[in-house]
């Protein structure tokens, strides 16, 4: 029989492993590799926070802590680059217009 100490440890591990196939599953149907990433991170933040529960030490709370980091960066990375992509298609947009 499993203590109920080890309960969270085996979800962390179970939800790390959906995390992939989720994340895989997201990029598949959407095309969109940003949302398949934030589904991957978002869902092992939330193994990290369980594994955390599981067994609180300096090494579980350092991993949840650096997927936060992971998270906030390549978020602020991404909204960065589509505001660039987003600026730059219109003006392309007027340079063809403009040589016709």
């Amino acid at each position: 029989m499993t203590s109920l100490g080890a309960v969270p440890g085996l979800l962390a591990l179970a939800v790390s492993g959906l995390a992939l196939v989720a994340g895989t599953v997201a990029l598949a149907a959407t095309r969109r590799p940003a949302l398949a990433l934030a589904v991957l991170l978002d869902l092992l933040l939330a193994a990290g926070l369980l594994r955390l529960a599981a067994e609180p030490t300096w090494t579980s709370l350092g991993t949840a802590a650096a997927i936060v980091a992971l998270r906030r960066l390549i978020g602020a990375g991404l909204r960065a680059g589509g505001r660039t992509l987003a600026s730059a298609a219109p003006r392309a947009v007027r340079q063809e217009n403009s040589a016709l």
